[in-house]
């Protein structure tokens, strides 16, 4: 095979054209760039320099096609309206409630304080603990209290001693002197009498008669002193009375020493929570003064301040839903219980009592509680967010539904009014579609809602 370059024929050069400005020039290559080839044994080369002119030329191009596109973005929505994302009318079941605050109390509350004046030497408990019936709070010094006990324990013992020295020893003793004195004056009255018949005889002078009649009347005298002796000395007589009394008294004495100290170890009279205290150790405390709060154990309330424009939605016997503030996802049951009849004028407001049946362990005195109060109830009723309603606390409620791409107000009435809800009685139906209040559409404005 032979190999040979191909010759172009030679040709006679185009006609003289005149020289274009350098203007026209650079808008010639730039609308229409030239493709120098260079021709060689069967191939075509291009021009160097070609390929950046035609890359700029195609993203001046994209730059017109995006400029194009996003006017005609802007236009269609000038012309459609923004997308509102809107709610939607339904039925469901709605509750009405009256919200108010307020703290936990119990129905009473205990003073605890000091009978005797004392110096504190120690306090086991501390507040907040929860206590029993009789459990020590304070404790005084009672080193004179325990002296007057131990007095006062003597005397009693004395007392007894007595009363047992009267039924054993002085009993019997004038017992046995009343035997004694009716033997001597059996005698004596026997002499006597013997005297008397010696004389009549003349074996017995006057004066002998005399001295055996003396010995006569002592018997007599010995016998009626032995007789009282007995009676005094006897149950219900004169000394064994005073023998009783005494005893009684220093028992008396006893029991007041004892109680004097008892006031020196202060306990809880009923079971329940102290909330309060204002004692240290080493204070001297008087009678009267109130050292601790005790909270009985039992029955839980909490007490709300209601607003008086609320006044008529309320009845004792309602339930609530409660949570405290510190806990405020666990809410528990209470029950309306007590209306006050007056209003508090500076306040505007009615004291309420609701009853709480099952405290939840965390619940403490004095916590401050939020309350709902189920006023009202529907079932399968038109709701609607509250959040959708313009003057939703005005006499003319109104909403912006959607009506073919447009938002058009429409008056409506409510009736339930919940915490997140309303009931729409009157001007919507269900499957409506309304804007939210916050919604930048107005009144005869286009819109476009999001697909579902």
């Amino acid at each position: 095979m032979f190999q040979h370059e191909v010759q172009m024929p030679a040709t006679e050069p185009p006609p003289t054209e005149p020289t274009p400005t350098l203007a026209r020039t650079a808008l010639a290559e730039t609308a229409a760039p030239r493709l120098p080839i260079a021709v060689g044994p069967a191939r075509l080369v291009a021009a160097p320099g070609w390929p950046r002119r035609l890359w700029g030329a195609k993203w001046r191009v994209l730059a017109l096609l995006l400029l194009l596109a996003a006017a005609g973005y802007g236009a269609s929505r000038q012309l459609l309206g923004p997308v509102v994302a809107v709610e939607a009318v339904r039925r469901g079941n709605l509750v009405q409630s009256v919200v108010a605050s307020g703290r936990v109390e119990t129905p009473h509350r205990v003073n605890i304080g000091a009978q005797v004046t004392g110096t504190v030497a120690a306090i086991p408990v501390r507040q907040g603990q929860q206590v029993e019936a009789g459990a020590l709070l304070v404790v005084l010094e009672d080193s004179e209290t325990r002296a007057g006990v131990e007095q006062a324990q003597g005397s009693l013992e004395q007392a007894e001693a007595r009363l047992r020295q009267m039924t054993e020893l002085t009993l019997p003793v004038a017992q046995e002197n009343l035997r004694q004195a009716e033997a001597n004056l059996l005698n004596a009255q026997q002499q006597f009498r013997r005297a008397e018949s010696l004389r009549g005889g003349g074996f017995e002078t006057q004066v002998q008669v005399d001295a055996v009649r003396k010995t006569l009347d002592v018997a007599e005298a010995q016998l009626r002193s032995a007789r009282l002796q007995v009676a005094s000395s006897s149950p219900g007589g004169t000394d064994f009375v005073v023998a009783e009394t005494a005893q009684r008294q220093a028992r008396a004495a006893l029991q007041s020493a004892r109680s004097r100290s008892d006031y020196t170890r202060i306990r809880a009279p009923v079971a329940g929570t102290l909330i309060g205290r204002d004692v240290e150790p080493g204070w001297v405390v008087q009678p009267n003064q109130v050292l601790m709060v005790l909270a009985p154990r039992g029955e839980t309330q909490v007490i709300v301040q209601i607003d008086e424009r609320n006044l008529g939605l309320v009845t004792v016997g309602q339930q609530a839903m409660a949570s405290a503030d510190a806990y405020p996802t666990e809410r528990f049951v209470a029950e309306l219980t007590y209306l006050n009849p007056g209003v508090d004028a500076q306040r505007a407001s009615v004291e309420a009592k609701l009853r709480v049946p099952a405290p939840p362990a965390y619940l403490r005195e004095d916590m401050t509680v939020s309350v709902d109060i189920a006023v009202a109830e529907r079932a399968a009723t038109l709701v609607l967010p509250v959040s959708a309603v313009h003057g939703a606390a005005t006499a003319e409620p109104w909403v912006l539904r959607v009506e073919e791409g447009h938002a058009r107000r429409r008056p409506i009435r409510i009736g339930l009014r919940g915490a997140q809800q309303v009931e729409v009685l009157e001007g919507l139906a269900e499957g409506d579609r309304v804007l939210p209040a916050a919604a930048t559409v107005g009144d005869g404005g286009r819109l476009r809602v999001p697909r579902e």
